[in-house]
């Protein structure tokens, strides 16, 4: 496996986020290892928060957040998806499979040792941080769902959706800081924007980026769509505290939420809450509140 990763030169600076990285290697195929980035800020004996972000973002979407999660007792670790940040980054796009994704990430909960976690997940966080929750329900205390879904390919995705995966095929340049802008309402300042493109010197790393697009399941036949047909069959069993914090001007995943509302038995009776004035990206639009609510929902539902 070809391998690159991102000079620390490129990540010098940034603004707001301050945060010491951290990192763990994990096995690949061929006997290769991946180094993984993390965050991991607070009291090592509170609360783990694990906030896992999508596509085509990196841990940089969660700095607003920690702060006042650790200002709330709580530990929280931000992992770099293979492919992103200071993570890794395979050159070849045929490395990227979703059962990659999954097992790589697994494997990095695994390697700092967490448990008993309150997964935050959103976007592609959630495509890859469900199925860990329905293929190792044990270790997780509670879920907050935003801007997320876990696809099967039975339903249609959506025309929105298929319009994002044929620009991330076709674009010439794949500009991922104006892609984050574009997923927000609020107007991100040109070094947020620039801080977005950080891990991505040129396009040699950007084909986990690329590849993502294509890994979403939209028909029944897909390669993973078997598996999360089993991870939806586990969360269908889920009882722990599951809540739902979506957006209110999200097209891509707007309405997701009634289905893990319905069909996930945690998710009964729970404050589940729509955050106001924010796109796709809701971290980046309303941090500081969706931290709140994260907060507030640990505070409720005590272990």
């Amino acid at each position: 496996m070809d391998i690159l990763r991102t000079p620390d030169g490129r990540f010098a600076d940034l603004p707001d986020y301050p945060f010491a990285p951290n990192y763990v290697d994990v096995d690949a195929k061929g006997g290769d290892r991946l180094r993984i980035h993390y965050l991991d800020e607070g009291p090592t004996e509170g609360e783990t928060v694990l906030l896992l972000h999508g596509e085509p973002t990196w841990s940089y979407l969660y700095r607003t957040m920690i702060p006042h999660l650790t200002a709330a007792g709580l530990r929280s670790v931000a992992l770099d998806l293979v492919g992103f940040g200071r993570s890794d980054k395979p050159v070849h796009r045929a490395d990227y499979t979703y059962q990659a994704h999954v097992d790589w990430t697994w494997a990095a909960v695994e390697a700092i040792g967490l448990d008993a976690i309150t997964l935050v997940c959103q976007d592609w966080g959630g495509l890859i941080g469900l199925r860990l929750v329905g293929e190792h329900p044990e270790c997780f205390a509670r879920v907050v769902a935003a801007n997320t879904f876990l696809p099967t390919g039975d339903r249609p995705p959506g025309d929105a959706f298929l319009a994002w995966q044929r620009y991330s095929q076709d674009a010439p340049e794949f500009q991922v800081g104006r892609i984050v802008h574009g997923g927000c309402v609020s107007d991100l300042p040109s070094d947020v924007i620039a801080a977005y493109n950080a891990p991505f010197p040129d396009d040699t790393y950007q084909q986990g980026a690329r590849q993502f697009p294509l890994l979403v399941p939209t028909r029944p036949d897909d390669p993973a769509a078997s598996a999360n047909r089993a991870a939806w069959d586990s969360l269908r069993r889920f009882e722990r505290p599951f809540l739902c914090a979506f957006s209110d001007s999200d097209a891509i995943t707007k309405g997701g939420d009634r289905l893990f509302r319905t069909e996930i038995p945690g998710a009964a009776g729970q404050a589940h809450t729509t955050i106001v004035g924010a796109g796709h990206f809701l971290q980046e639009d309303q941090g500081p509140e969706l931290a709140r609510v994260v907060a507030r929902f640990i505070a409720d539902t005590p272990r």
